[in-house]
């Protein structure tokens, strides 16, 4: 039997095409780390142990998070609760109700810490109101709002005052989201810190002076701590004093003026005194004055606790 000619053609070889595009590479985090051991830090004798302890007359403001000492109203100091479209509390060292300031117009979604500082305009000061709070998370963004600081004559449980003008300084981290309650503001550079709320650390973020208020700007990071689950801190108002804390401690900082915040977080704190007479301290701020610094408390998931605040008079 005749053999059949095959029209079957040989396989064909097929070089794969070359691929041009360029490996994804992560960029190296060159954030600096702090050196020091946390549990060896020496206690700083400049403040009393024992703080002095006035009740808020307001017990229904229960859920306490920022304190800030105005630097335009002598002996006014401001807080907030941690609760949305929550207004700026006016109180002062007695705890008294003095009134309220509220945001005309701005919606916030978890208030977590406030600071009184510089601003854009020369000799005035103002009031940051740190929208940074975020427990799943999630947001793609945060919010620092600015206005400035009103005078306020007279205060008292009746006062309100509206905000008609506040700046909104939206902020996003460059990778993740990122749960925050402390808000710095460097009263030198005019620069703001966020520093992030995380178990066993804490990365300080920083966004320059002047901050965007049209865009939102990626925040850099500029120090890496082992603090543990920070709610609040604060700079004194001539710069040379830092305040960071937790629920059960407080750092102290003595800060050189020629040097960055982040050359002085890199150096070694003092451990500043807390008496532990608080069941969820929150907010922390020192007086305008320089006569010492100011702690408070939430107290809403506490049966029968008082929200109180704390000074510890420098001695």
């Amino acid at each position: 039997m005749a053999c059949s000619k095959s029209n079957s053609k040989p396989d064909e070889i097929t070089t794969p095409p070359i691929d041009t595009t360029p490996p994804v590479v992560t960029p190296t985090d060159t954030t600096p780390s702090t050196k020091y051991d946390i549990t060896q830090l020496n206690n700083t004798l400049l403040f009393e142990t024992t703080p002095v302890i006035t009740v808020m007359a307001r017990q229904d403001y229960n859920e306490l998070s920022g304190a800030a000492a105005s630097q335009l109203n002598a002996g006014i100091l401001y807080m907030h609760n941690d609760a949305k479209n929550s207004p700026v509390i006016i109180t002062n060292a007695k705890g008294e109700d003095l009134g309220r300031i509220v945001l005309d117009n701005v919606s916030t979604t978890n208030p977590e810490d406030i600071c009184v500082g510089p601003g854009p305009v020369s000799g005035k000061t103002y009031i940051y109101l740190a929208d940074i709070g975020d427990n799943k998370s999630t947001r793609t963004s945060i919010t620092v709002y600015r206005f400035e600081e009103p005078v306020i004559t007279g205060p008292n449980a009746q006062t309100e005052i509206h905000i008609t003008a506040t700046a909104a300084i939206a902020l996003k981290y460059p990778s993740y989201a990122y749960n925050a309650e402390a808000l710095l503001v460097d009263p030198i550079t005019k620069d703001l810190f966020i520093a992030t709320k995380e178990i066993y650390k804490s990365t300080i973020y920083k966004a320059a002076y002047p901050q965007s208020t049209t865009s939102t700007t990626t925040l850099v990071s500029v120090v890496k701590t082992p603090f543990d689950l920070l709610t609040s801190g604060d700079i004194s108002a001539n710069g040379s004093e830092i305040l960071l804390r937790n629920k059960s401690q407080i750092w102290y900082w003595k800060r050189d003026t020629t040097k960055s915040i982040a050359e002085t977080l890199l150096t070694a704190p003092e451990m500043a005194p807390y008496a532990g007479n608080e069941h969820q301290g929150e907010g922390i701020c020192f007086a305008a004055d320089n006569t010492g610094y100011y702690t408070n408390t939430e107290i809403r998931d506490y049966s029968g606790a008082v929200s109180n605040i704390s000074f510890y008079k420098r001695k």
